[in-house]
This record gives C-alpha cells, sequence and structure tokens, in this order.
C-alpha cells in the first residue's frame, strides 16, 4: 500500500489544530451518505474520462484512476471497504482510499470539480433511481387493486358522505377510486425527473471552472438531458429534494386515507370487510381481539414524511445562495422518507392481499339509509319532464313518509308513493332496485358495471 501525505484530513495543510472530537461526530455524515457509493464511482469515473478526452489528463492517469476506482467499489460490495469518520463522508472516504491504491496520481480525480457539484451529481442520480423504484412499487399496489376489484364488479356497498349512507356503489369502483390517486402519484413522481435531468457536474464550488471542461459529454454519460445553466444556482439548489419529499408526503396521505378507510369498514360498527390473521396482532390483556395495526402503523408513518418535507422546507427559507453546511442535512431526510414511503407501499400490498369483503353486510348495508332516493329524483326528471328541485322536494316526501312508517323505499307500495305524486306507475319500483341504481350510473367515469369492466382493461394496458 503506497505510503502518502494525503492519507491526512484534506484541510490539514489549513487547519492546523486537529478537530475537536464533537465536531467531528457532528461534521461527518459517512454513516448516512455512504448509500451514494455506486453513483460517486460512476460520477468520478465518467469525470475522469472527461478530463481525458479534453486533454486535462492523461491516458495513464485516467486508466489508473478508473482501476483504482472500480476496485473501491469491490471492495464495498464485499464489506471489505473500512469506512474512515475522519474523511467525513463517502466522497472522501473514497478518494482517500484511491490515495492508497494508486498513490499520489489519485489527486487528479478532483480537478475541474468541488465535493458541492460531485455531491449533488452523487445525489441527483440516486434520487432518479429511488423514483424509478417507488413507480415499480406502485404499480404493484395498483396491479392488486385490479386483481380484487375484478372479483368484486358486482359487489354492492354503499357510497359514503360525510360517514352516511350517500348511494349505492360497486366495492370495484370504490377501490379503483385509489388507482387514481396512486397513478397521480407516479405522474408526480415522473414528473420531478425533469428537474432531475439537469446535470450538476462541472459547476465545481459555485463560479464554475477555468479548465476546458466539456459538461455535455458528462451529461450524456451520466444519464442526464442537459447541464445546469447556472452555477451559483446549481449547488444552492434543492427544489429537487423538496420535490421529491412533497411527492412521498402525497402518496403516504394517499397510504393513509386508505388506511383509515380500512380501519373503518373493519370495524365492529361497520364490518364490511375481513382481515385475514397474517396481518392483524391480539391484545395483552383482552384476548379476543384481532386488531388492525399494520394499517394504523401505515395511517401514522404519514406523519413522519410530512416532518421531513418540513424539515427540509424549513432549512432551506433562511439560506442566501450557494453552499452551506445545513444543507448537509438533506440526504438523511431524503433516505428516511424513501425508506419509508417503500416499506409503507409493500405493507399495504400485503393487506390488500390479505383482505376480503364481507359481501352480505356490503348488502343489507346499502339497503339501509334510503339510498335510491337519488334514483327517484332522476327518475322524475327523466320521465315526468320535472325540474331537479321539485322532483327532490318530492322525493324527500317520499323518505319521509317512508321513514315515519319504518319502511324502505323498496318497501314502498305503488299506492302508497302515487299519494304522495300520483303521476307514478308500476315501473317506478324499479328505481330502488341496488343493482339498478349501480348500473344507472353509465356517465364516463360512473360506477355501472360496463364502465368498471371498460376501466379495468384501461388499467391494465396502461
Amino acid at each position: 500500500m503506497t505510503k502518502n501525505k494525503n492519507n491526512k484530513g484534506i484541510w490539514n495543510n489549513r487547519i492546523k489544530k486537529n478537530v475537536s472530537s464533537l465536531f467531528q461526530k457532528v461534521g461527518n455524515s459517512i454513516d448516512i451518505d455512504k448509500k451514494l457509493y455506486k453513483e460517486d464511482i460512476k460520477g468520478s469515473i465518467v469525470h475522469v474520462e472527461m478530463l481525458f478526452r479534453q486533454k486535462i489528463i492523461s491516458f495513464k492517469i485516467k486508466n489508473k484512476i478508473i482501476y483504482g476506482l472500480n476496485k473501491i467499489e469491490k471492495e464495498i460490495l464485499k464489506n471489505k471497504f473500512i469506512y474512515n469518520i475522519k474523511y467525513e463522508d463517502i466522497h472522501m472516504n473514497i478518494e482517500k482510499r484511491l490515495f492508497q491504491i494508486i498513490g499520489e496520481e489519485a489527486g487528479y480525480v478532483h480537478t475541474a470539480r468541488s465535493r458541492n457539484d460531485q455531491v449533488i451529481t452523487d445525489f441527483k442520480m440516486w434520487i432518479t433511481s429511488a423514483t424509478k423504484e417507488i413507480n415499480k412499487n406502485l404499480d404493484k399496489i395498483i396491479k392488486t387493486i385490479l386483481t380484487i376489484s375484478e372479483k368484486n364488479i358486482e359487489t354492492i356497498m354503499p357510497g359514503f358522505t360525510h360517514l352516511k349512507n350517500a348511494q349505492a356503489i360497486s366495492f370495484a369502483h370504490y377501490l379503483m377510486a385509489y388507482i387514481e390517486m396512486f397513478n397521480r402519484d407516479k405522474k408526480r413522481f415522473s414528473n420531478n425527473l425533469e428537474s432531475l435531468s439537469e446535470n450538476p457536474l462541472g459547476v465545481a464550488a459555485l463560479t464554475g471552472t477555468s479548465f476546458n471542461i466539456d459538461r455535455n459529454f458528462t451529461t450524456k454519460k451520466l444519464g442526464f438531458k442537459r447541464p445546469t445553466n447556472n452555477s451559483l444556482d446549481t449547488v444552492a439548489d434543492r427544489d429537487f429534494v423538496l420535490d421529491f419529499l412533497y411527492s412521498v408526503s402525497v402518496c403516504s396521505m394517499h397510504i393513509s386515507r386508505i388506511s383509515e378507510e380500512l380501519i373503518i369498514w373493519n370495524s365492529d360498527g361497520f364490518n364490511l370487510i375481513n382481515l385475514s390473521d397474517k396481518i392483524v396482532t391480539g391484545s395483552s390483556i383482552m384476548p379476543q381481539k384481532k386488531n388492525p395495526d399494520l394499517l394504523e402503523f401505515l395511517r401514522g408513518k404519514t406523519g413522519s414524511t410530512y416532518g421531513n418535507l418540513f424539515s427540509m422546507l424549513t432549512i432551506l427559507k433562511g439560506l442566501p445562495i450557494s453552499y452551506f453546511k445545513d444543507l448537509q442535512d438533506d440526504k438523511e431526510i431524503v433516505f428516511k422518507s424513501n425508506e419509508t414511503l417503500n416499506n409503507c407501499i409493500t405493507i399495504l400490498n400485503e393487506v390488500l392481499k390479505n383482505l376480503s369483503p364481507n359481501k352480505k353486510k356490503m348488502l343489507d348495508l346499502a339497503n339501509s339509509g334510503y339510498i335510491t332516493a337519488t334514483d327517484l329524483a332522476d327518475y322524475l326528471v327523466k320521465n315526468h319532464s320535472m325540474p331537479f328541485r321539485k322532483a327532490y322536494q318530492i322525493t324527500t316526501a317520499v323518505v319521509n313518509y317512508a321513514e315515519k312508517k319504518k319502511k324502505k323505499l323498496n318497501e314502498l307500495s305503488i299506492d302508497e308513493l302515487k299519494k304522495i305524486e300520483p303521476k307514478l306507475s308500476v315501473e317506478v319500483l324499479k328505481v330502488f332496485d341496488l343493482k339498478n341504481s349501480v348500473n344507472s350510473k353509465k356517465s364516463y367515469g360512473g360506477t355501472s358495471f360496463d364502465n368498471i369492466k371498460k376501466m379495468i382493461i384501461k388499467y391494465k394496458k396502461a
């Protein structure tokens, strides 16, 4: 192993005294940012390839550096790499190890770049990969919901407003509302890829560099679309972090909403779904309990993803342009949010695979609460050329009468109905049938069985 002065801390020639143990503990981030090793090594290899192409370093030096970087990656993959907190972060740990492997020529690796542009480049590449992975995981949830929906197109339940029975709806249609939410999440994450596609490498510390570098070359080789336009903004920019954290927060919110829905449906008061023993827990004192703890876990984790977003917003709100140590927290915040969201997506997918609808209870509940009242009002408008507000008032009178007689709407006779509205004929009775009610909602996006089948085909194609 080559021995050289570069095994000291990077700024020992300027900072004469040893760093205090407290500052060393606070200042180093190696335990967090070592996740970026692949991106860092890839970025460094492309950087030195560019330096060689631009005749800034020799062919021999380029090859030695690339050899050393590839060896370091193998060491990391085999868990043989030793991380040293003295070198602060993954970037300097890799560089210092490179000195140990190839000697003084390792010093060329940092020509025409700073850790400022190096870190942002690595981080953008990592978030790009993480974003694509999240979208793949969201696809798994969407596929699971589609599988359940296909089996429950004709499973009728009440749709709710204010948690009160509103109108009859298909259980499949209810679940597929969440496909729309998760598809929006996928689109939101995908849209972020545009801002992630600008290459920071080459802006150096904050002003650019006097070396004749080729930022278009590194842009293409690293998978970016274009180089960033302003060196100051590049170093200071963490909008791409906020975009990612916001997208994670919204997706977490959607997971929380479906979790809350399933908690309510699983409650003894509703009893609309059953949860497999695989995904419930018991009580330490009450032998009969089966608790939806996983769903409550998902609901609770949304708070931490919100907190991470607000933390980053708060860090950025007071920062002037360029780099400050405050920004070091961005990676820990992003890594935590990413891990939390992926865990939650996996858990939700497992929960969905292990629930079943209580079809009888759903139908019974749908038969209560006069949920075909709107169908009667619509019938009066369509068949008796009646203004909707007048039809609404007549229907209200019918509901009041049924409530007084303690009858459901489908239990009323035609004679009882004609006492309220003489124009009605026996044909009106079919509007109180729940299946007819659901299938009458044929407008695009409605809950009719045919619409649902078409949407399932559309989702599968997408």
